[in-house]
């Protein structure tokens, strides 16, 4: 889900990955692709001709982003070794050979062998970066002898880089089947390795397909001295500094990156930029400063796409690599079109790439120094506790965009289009109910302090807009479908009064609660998940303790959707009697965290709401409200928020039908069955009846009521003992009356 603005300011710039042994697999490439990467890239060096066909048979199962062939090109590299890595000796002789063999410390074979034949006393060999430097002596039957100048580590398939120039083709023998294997699978994109001249792009383009999207590799002094005829005969021209570092010194690399930029650009080509963008990595979980700052003036340069090479061919961090350059890129976007710097854009974007807020900005109505001599100066309006806990939630921006309890422009639009008035989706009512003689004694204007009304404690302040009356059997057709006092919704509705009061709030104390530690803001929340490195999050929605369906579900999403992780948030707020406690909910996930979930995908936090059982209209403001947390999934499950028989199954899904993309995606499940004889759990109904269980919460209650552990398929046993030893000991563990 891409917002509008977010498509047209990238259509500009790209993002490029090497697809290799870190992330040739469905759950990276289907994150990469979501990323919005325009172009997955296979290294024919590090690729058998003989693999090809399957290798993109595998990736195209998954994405339909282009995917482009790079060869070989006219480059050397090492042989095989064995080991693999393997160091060399100061000052020995050693033997290169001109026939391939398994390589050892003592002698070796290049890559293509025939290059051998090439080299003269006299001239110095560098390997891998300078790792290990050497001198050709003499030339002998099976290619040469050189002695060593630098010792150092020697490396398989590792790049060659000669002090003088080499005649060699432009494209290798390999790299001509693997073109033709690609043209066979109708690939359209192609990269040349070492384009050193105008003749070498004209060489491969006469391989290739009029239509052709070929990138040409600046990566030699040739290749930059022959740019405008290399670049005027290529669609793009891509700046590989690792490799051009081993003919141009590091100190002038970043003065080379802007004169290719600029002259690529001014010759007709698009310019792409690689190497070394974010190494660090590879291996850590965040780049260092210094490459941050790197890659966002490479794009100040001009470049019009970013490679991802290493990062994300053999790195421990793909997905968050590529995460990290779209959120350079969205600062660079920015910064050029003129959007200004601020500390207030700083706090509401921490990881603002996660999803946008709904609405597009976190609201934050939260008063950290009140003036309480003026506020108790207010007149008091006392409301219930779901008020005050409306009034937080609102304050904190759970419920962004709503700023206060609404109008009744606002309720009128809600309950007929779920929409506010300004077209925004939003299901749900959030209001302030009160009596006649409370509710008329108030004019639009005032500002009023919010106390509970068990203590009198003020919360919260409102500044008052509207003040309208309502009538509540309407009022609960619209929103739950019935008039009925059965529905627990329809009841508190009903006792709360027919007045109405809209208006901004302002929050000046959060409530007291036991598990308070548990409570995150949105903003809290989406820190936590940049911490994390988590980019796509799937919120879960609960009011029970864990069991085994719902850990199904969970572990099904988390995979199914290949997210980062799963932020479980039950609601912490009052239920109806026979509910469970907020607090034994809490200790039963928390002990799954501990012993039953893949470790570090699971956040657990609490929900200070309350259910309003309205099923559809509160399983779309369940998923509106994790997507303000920062969450880009959301589970929706049978009967999700529904009570009784007043919802059909299904009635949620279909809501979210109706309304089209919200922003956050919906996560579907039907009723799950376990299986007797597979002993696994199924959405799909197969086979008789007598072999599907089914999960019933009140039957799990009453079980545990009794004292007995409900079956293992049902709960896992540590939790039901866990539940039954806390009855014992007197805990709250159900509400009652």
């Amino acid at each position: 889900m891409k917002n509008n603005l977010w498509e047209s300011r990238f259509a500009q710039k790209e993002i490029l990955c090497t697809l290799g042994p870190a992330s040739r697999n469905p759950r990276v490439i289907a994150r990469l692709t979501d990323l919005g990467v325009s172009l997955f890239r296979i290294n024919l060096s590090h690729t058998k001709a003989e693999d090809l066909e399957e290798i993109v048979d595998s990736i195209r199962a998954i994405t339909d982003v282009p995917i482009c062939l790079d060869t070989e090109g006219a480059q050397v590299r090492t042989g095989d070794l064995d080991p693999k890595s393997l160091y060399i000796e100061e000052n020995q002789i050693v033997r290169i050979l001109n026939y391939p063999i398994t390589g050892n410390a003592k002698e070796f074979n290049l890559y293509p062998c025939d290059i051998v034949n090439s080299l003269r006393p006299g001239d110095l060999i560098s390997i891998d970066f300078n790792s290990v430097l050497v001198q050709v002596t003499s030339i002998i039957t099976e290619g040469v002898t050189v002695r060593v100048l630098t010792g150092g580590l020697l490396g398989q398939n590792k790049a060659v880089t000669v002090d003088r120039e080499l005649d060699m083709p432009p494209i290798t023998a390999k790299d001509k089947a693997c073109i033709k294997i690609g043209l066979s699978q109708k690939l359209q994109h192609f990269a040349l390795s070492f384009a050193n001249s105008g003749e070498d792009v004209d060489y491969i383009r006469s391989l290739l397909p009029e239509d052709a999207y070929l990138i040409s590799k600046i990566e030699s002094l040739s290749g930059i001295n022959n740019l405008r005829a290399i670049a005027g005969r290529s669609n793009a021209i891509l700046l590989d500094r690792g490799d051009l570092s081993r003919e141009v010194p590091l100190e002038q690399i970043a003065r080379a990156q802007k004169h290719i930029i600029r002259r690529g650009k001014e010759y007709g080509a698009r310019v792409y930029v690689a190497t070394n963008l974010l190494e660090s990595m590879i291996e850590s979980s965040n780049p260092t400063r210094a490459e941050v700052n790197d890659v966002f003036n490479t794009l100040v340069d001009g470049a019009d796409g970013l490679v991802l090479a290493a990062e994300t061919a053999i790195g421990a961090h793909p997905v968050n690599s590529a995460v990290m350059v779209s959120k350079i890129m969205r600062q660079f976007q920015e910064f050029d079109y003129g959007i200004k710097f601020s500390t207030q854009q700083i706090r509401q974007r921490n990881s603002l790439f996660l999803v946008e807020p709904h609405g597009g900005e976190l609201v934050d109505l939260v008063s950290d120094v009140p003036d309480w001599s003026e506020i108790e100066r207010f007149p008091k309006v006392e409301v219930d506790l779901k008020t005050i806990m409306d009034a937080e939630q609102i304050a904190i921006g759970t419920y962004s965009p709503l700023t206060g309890f609404m109008t009744k422009e606002q309720l009128e639009s809600v309950v007929s289009n779920y929409r506010l008035p300004d077209g925004t989706i939003w299901p749900l009512p959030i209001t302030l109910q009160a009596n006649r003689k409370e509710a008329l004694r108030l004019s639009p204007g005032d500002q009023v302090a919010l106390g509970l009304n068990s203590n009198g404690e003020i919360y919260a302040t409102m500044k008052v807009d509207d003040i309208y009356e309502y009538d509540l059997d309407s009022l609960s057709e619209k929103v739950f479908g019935t008039s009925n006092t059965a529905h627990p919704g329809v009841s508190l509705l009903k006792r709360q009064g027919g007045y109405f009061i809209g208006g901004e709030v302002r929050l000046y104390k959060r409530l007291p609660a036991e598990d308070k530690h548990y409570e995150l803001t949105p903003l809290q929340m989406r820190k936590i998940f940049a911490n994390k490195g988590w980019s796509r999050v799937v919120g879960f929605h609960t009011r029970n303790v864990a069991h085994r369906v719902h850990e199904f579900i969970q572990k099904q999403a988390l995979e199914q959707f290949h997210c980062d992780g799963i932020l479980i948030h039950p609601l912490v707020g009052p239920k109806k009697v026979g509910d469970y406690h907020p607090g034994i909910i809490l200790k039963s996930y928390a002990m799954m965290i501990r012993h039953h979930y893949p470790d570090g995908k699971v956040l657990l936090s609490a929900f200070q709401s309350y259910p309003r059982y309205s099923g559809p209209r509160e399983a779309v403001f369940t998923a509106l409200c994790r997507k303000n947390f920062g969450c880009t999934h959301f589970i929706v499950g049978r009967d999700h928020s529904g009570v009784g028989d007043f919802y059909p199954p299904d009635a949620g899904h279909k809501l979210f039908e109706q309304l089209g993309d919200i922003g956050i995606q919906p996560i579907y499940f039907n009723e799950v069955h376990y299986h007797k004889d597979k002993k696994d759990y199924s959405q799909e109904i197969e086979g008789s009846e007598d072999r599907l269980l089914k999960i019933s919460g009140t039957e799990g209650r009453e079980m545990l009521r009794q004292g007995k552990c409900p079956p293992d398929w049902f709960m896992r046993k540590d939790i039901a003992k866990m539940i039954i030893d806390a009855m014992k000991a007197g805990d709250d563990v159900f509400y009652h009356e």
